[in-house]
């Protein structure tokens, strides 16, 4: 690795205080394998998400009211003609958008969970440290021979985070309503896998979003005294609880979210069917 040019400050391992080494790391444990196995898990969740909405079928079992989060508010309007679009079953808050091949049928969702999920606290930590090698682990010199944090563009964009949550939650309340309205067959009341899968995914992502570090300033920040606030204080401190495990929850959800639309799409598809319990 080259040092930094005489007319650039020189930062981090290459401040004139640190030791010169031509070695990248003088560690011989397998510290690249964290950030593979991290840039793996995020490549093939941005690949399948990627493939599935744009794929504009699958989404939605009309039988039992599934539809899958990725497509979920579906907004683009029916084309009987050419049978693409929404299918006005699944479009629960109207259909606006036009149907076309590079729009996904939730364009108006998908773009603020993605900056969620990008701005979120965890997933900065993680994708700094692999994707941009700011570092990429202890002791390993970066590739970057200044610094400047999030202070300038467009890594400044990161401190909308807590702006994003609160659409996050609208979206999350969309998913809740998603899973509730699947408890319907054409009997009247049903209850199949599907719904264990759809109603343990908004679960999860519910878990998601309130252990997330703007939840918790909402509910307990800027307050002076706790003990003047016994409600918050106790949401704060239950937020708190969740919060230890944001990693957590962040890596399971990715997973949930993935098995959800590929069980989906299974049972639209035709095939696989549904496990019915309870209707036909």
């Amino acid at each position: 690795m080259s040092a930094p040019t005489a007319d650039r400050k020189a930062t981090g391992v290459f401040s004139p205080s640190r030791a010169e080494i031509p070695q990248r790391t003088l560690r011989t444990d397998r510290w690249w394998q964290s950030p593979l196995i991290i840039n793996l898990g995020f490549a093939a969740f941005i690949i399948y998400a990627t493939v599935r909405a744009f794929m504009q079928k699958w989404y939605y079992v009309a039988d039992y009211h599934y539809l899958t989060p990725f497509y979920s508010p579906c907004l683009a309007r029916w084309n009987a003609a050419e049978q693409s679009g929404c299918i006005p079953e699944s479009s629960h808050f109207g259909q606006f958008l036009p149907d076309v091949w590079w729009l996904p049928y939730a364009a108006i969702s998908l773009p603020f969970l993605l900056l969620f999920r990008l701005t979120c606290y965890y997933y900065r930590g993680a994708y700094y440290r692999t994707v941009w090698q700011a570092p990429t682990a202890c002791a390993v010199a970066e590739p970057h021979a200044t610094y400047t944090g999030e202070t300038r563009f467009p890594l400044i964009i990161q401190n909308t985070h807590r702006y994003f949550f609160y659409i996050a939650v609208a979206i999350s309340l969309i998913n809740t309503y998603d899973a509730i309205v699947a408890f319907r067959s054409p009997e009247g009341f049903g209850f199949g896998l599907g719904n264990v899968i759809l109603v343990a995914n908004v679960v999860l992502l519910w878990t998601y979003t309130v252990s997330c570090h703007s939840c918790r300033h909402v509910v307990g920040g800027r307050l002076k005294h706790f003990s003047k606030h016994p409600v918050r204080y106790w949401m704060w401190s239950q937020v708190s609880r969740l919060n230890t495990r944001h990693k957590t929850y962040a890596w399971i959800t990715l997973g949930t979210l993935m098995l959800t639309d590929f069980y989906i799409m299974l049972v639209s598809s035709g095939a696989i069917s549904d496990l019915r319990f309870i209707g036909a």
